[in-house]
């Protein structure tokens, strides 16, 4: 069967799309991994006394709990808004590719006939 080139670069257009998708899907679980162990982290500081270490460069150091909870609450809040907005995106990346693949499917079942 002969593609035109009108039909191969929508082709290329969807692969490019569904790369952009497979991105976005990693980097989203890469962010959820780091807010489920920002999660963690806070129920831990829940039960400790006022000693609080964070590591820095490779070094632990001593902190105060209250800034550690505050900057790791900062740090999920952030992590939910940048999961959100990827969720977003990926929602209308995959509406794009389903939408793509089904014209190609069309274009090629009338190129078939």
């Amino acid at each position: 069967m002969n593609i035109d080139k009108e039909t191969e670069k929508r082709i290329g257009e969807l692969q490019i799309l569904e790369q952009q998708l497979q991105k976005f899907l990693m980097e989203k679980q890469t962010m959820q991994v780091e807010l489920n162990e920002i999660e963690n982290a806070l129920g831990e500081l829940d039960k400790t006394n006022d000693e609080a270490y964070k590591i820095l460069g490779g070094i632990m150091i001593k902190s105060n709990k209250e800034e550690l909870i505050k900057e790791m609450k900062e740090k999920k809040k952030i992590l939910e808004i940048r999961i959100n907005s990827i969720e977003k995106q990926e929602v209308l990346l995959s509406n794009k590719s389903e939408e793509m693949k089904k014209e190609l499917r069309e274009t090629l079942k009338e190129k078939k006939e």
